[in-house]
């Protein structure tokens, strides 16, 4: 074990100290690629913003990169919403996991260990590695690169995520760029490694591979796309399995962040997000073997909020909060599900209670706002999404279409246009966002405005022309 320890911790450190020596592709080019493919797949709408399940993950990764030694590149995490089990790294550092990673895994260890895996491949920069080795970088056109290797899955409408896209680098469907059994190999080496300098357990990794592959699945089209992204899944196994097997942790081993409920995150990742119909049985059945559950009630309640069992729903997040009295995540779904139960001076009060919560409080007051136009407090609504929008942060593209309902009912039709262009904009819908910014502009008289939706046309207009430029490429 010592030897093996010895042996990777001189691979690492010489891919950590002499990157360029090894790879063709330069950083340079690769932070252009990176850029690129996120800008992609934030055009197509496919990153899922939860403020509890981005701020887990980020904590989990960030525990992991933080003892590594200086990075050609800065680490940022996302959530994909698919629902497979899924996580890869893209060029420049940028690691993504899919939802249903999340709802399929059973404590912080095994993400923990999916995560390392992952930001093995990126210190590795194992992605650049296989982009060189098909030479896609010769062709001169990163953007047309980027956009040929994109393919389409069929989605749901706006709020579901848009048509979704998935790199296929990520869904493992292109024979130019995949990982090598070696990449994976090396790897799982250092996620061992990485995982040993944070408190969380290596055997993460292996318990989260080996509960994927008992999974009951047949057929290649039905192999979980974590197996086609990252090949050789039993010598995985089986490697992980001799590494571990003598396992000790460190003396010195630290503690891991506590900052979530794991059970909590992942129940609301599949209450929010998970197919009712897959779940809601499972979830019934485990609480009646599990009734004090605080996750169950919480994760089956926010199922029943998307059917037409809203009042079972309120029912079981209630029975969740009596049991965990004061509970933010709880106390904003219920907020939510009194707004769409039509009970809205009971969602302003629940609401206002987590205003000032430092992760959800943003949340609380867009929901709150909603419910303050439903009860004709427009100015109190017009405050609270103000805010809202004014933090800058990703999720409250709907802030703008109520700012819109609110001009409305405030008989102002040119910044209603406004922020119905701005809306829509968010949203991708280039069409209806030209055509209500438009609007805007032949009527509004405050200068500020007018030069605000001056620039959302031009980012407009910008975005049509890359996507012809990008289509003449392909």
């Amino acid at each position: 074990m010592r030897r093996f320890k010895q042996v990777v911790s001189l691979i690492l450190v010489i891919v950590l100290l002499f990157p360029a020596a090894t790879f063709a592709i330069s950083i340079p080019d690769e932070l252009k690629l990176g850029k690129e493919y996120l800008q992609l797949m934030k055009d197509k709408g496919v990153i899922l913003h939860d403020p509890v399940a981005q701020k887990m993950i980020e904590t989990v990764g960030n525990a992991i990169v933080k003892p590594l030694p200086p990075q050609p590149f800065h680490f940022d995490f996302f959530i994909i919403n698919d629902d497979s089990f899924n996580a890869f790294a893209t060029p420049a550092a940028n690691i993504f996991v899919h939802h249903g990673l999340i709802a399929s895994l059973d404590n912080m260890d095994e993400l923990a260990g999916i995560l390392a895996h992952e930001i093995g491949h990126a210190v590795g920069r194992h992605v650049s590695q296989s982009i060189d080795r098909s030479k896609l970088v010769a062709t001169g056109s990163l953007v047309g690169v980027l956009a040929g290797i994109l393919v389409g899955a069929a989605g749901g409408g706006a709020d579901a995520g848009q048509a979704l896209t998935i790199g296929s680098m990520a869904a493992g469907q292109s024979a130019m760029l995949t990982y090598t059994r070696e990449n994976e190999t090396e790897a799982d080496q250092k996620a061992v490694l990485f995982l040993e300098k944070t408190g969380y357990s290596p055997r993460g990794i292996l318990d989260s591979l080996l509960k994927i592959r008992q999974a009951d699945y047949q057929g290649i089209e039905n192999i979980p796309d974590y197996f086609k992204t990252h090949p050789g899944t039993t010598t995985r196994v089986s490697h992980l399995s001799g590494i571990l097997a003598d396992h000790k942790p460190p003396a010195d081993k630290p503690a891991p962040p506590k900052n979530f409920d794991f059970n909590m995150t992942k129940y609301r990742v599949i209450g929010l997000y998970g197919n009712t119909d897959t779940y809601i049985p499972k979830i019934e059945l485990a609480l009646q073997n599990d009734p004090d559950n605080v996750a169950l009630h919480y994760g089956l309640g926010l199922l029943y909020g998307r059917t037409t069992r809203m009042n079972e729903g309120i029912e079981q997040l209630n029975t969740a909060l009596a049991k965990n009295p004061f509970e933010p995540m709880i106390l904003l779904e219920l907020g939510r599900l009194y707004i769409r139960n039509s009970e809205y001076t009971r969602a302003i009060t629940i609401l206002g209670s987590i205003a000032d919560d430092p992760l959800l409080g943003d949340w609380a007051i867009f929901n709150r706002s909603v419910a303050q136009i439903q009860n004709g407090n427009l100015p109190a609504a017009q405050r609270g999404l103000e805010h809202v929008l004014g933090s800058g942060k990703p999720g409250f593209e709907k802030a703008n279409y109520h700012m819109a309902e609110i001009m409305s009912r405030q008989s102002k039709p040119a910044l209603s246009h406004y922020y119905l262009g701005v809306y829509y904009a968010r949203m991708h819908d280039e069409q209806n966002a030209t055509r209500q910014l438009e609007r805007a502009l032949d009527t509004l008289d405050d200068e500020k405005m007018r030069e605000k939706a001056q620039k959302e046309l031009e980012n407009l207009k910008g975005k049509s022309k890359k996507k012809a430029q990008q289509g003449n490429r392909m």
